[in-house]
C-alpha cells in the first residue's frame, strides 16, 4: 500500500518529496500506462489548485489521451494545436498563465484558466506530455516548472 504524505507548504521541498515518491512508484515497473496512472494520481493528490492532471501519449504523431485525474477530456490533439500540441511539436515546456489568451487553445474543461505542459522525451523521441490544468490564473511559476520538468525526467526513464 502506498500512502504518501507530502507537505505542500514549502514548494521546493514538496517537489523533492514528490519526485522521490514518483521514483518509488515507477521503479521496476515496465508498463508505461500503469506508471502514468500512478503518476497522475500522485500529482493530483499532492499539488494544490489543480482541476486536471494527466498525460497525452504520442501515438503515431498525434496526442492521444492517457491516464489522468479530473473531468473527462479531449481524446485526440494534433501536434501544434493548443498548449499540449505546441509542447509536443516543439518539445518545449509550455507554461501558460491565461489559457484563454493562448492562440488556438483547446478548451477541454471550461474551468481551466492556466496550464503547464511538460514534454516527456526518451532517446530523442516524444513519448508523452504531462499536462496540468488549474482553475486559477497564473497558478504555475518557475518553481512548478522546474519541479514538473524533474517529474518528466523521472518518467522518461519509466515510459
Amino acid at each position: 500500500m502506498y500512502d504518501f504524505k507530502i507537505d505542500t507548504n514549502d514548494k521546493a521541498a514538496m517537489y523533492d518529496e514528490l519526485a522521490g515518491a514518483l521514483e518509488a512508484l515507477v521503479t521496476g515497473e515496465p508498463d508505461a500506462i500503469a506508471n502514468m496512472a500512478n503518476a497522475s494520481a500522485l500529482i493530483w493528490e499532492t499539488l494544490p489548485d489543480l482541476n486536471w492532471a494527466g498525460f497525452y501519449r504520442n501515438v503515431g504523431g498525434e496526442l492521444v489521451l492517457g491516464p489522468f485525474q479530473g473531468r473527462a477530456a479531449c481524446i485526440r490533439i494534433p501536434f501544434g494545436k493548443g498548449v499540449c500540441g505546441e509542447a509536443a511539436a516543439t518539445q518545449q515546456v509550455q507554461r501558460v498563465d491565461d489559457v484563454h489568451a493562448f492562440p488556438g487553445h483547446i478548451a477541454c474543461d471550461a474551468a481551466s484558466n492556466s496550464e503547464i505542459v511538460v514534454p516527456i522525451v526518451k532517446d530523442g523521441e516524444l513519448v508523452a506530455v504531462l499536462d496540468l490544468d488549474s482553475p486559477k490564473t497564473a497558478r504555475f511559476d518557475e518553481a512548478d516548472e522546474a519541479g514538473c520538468v524533474r517529474l518528466g525526467e523521472i518518467l522518461s526513464k519509466a515510459l
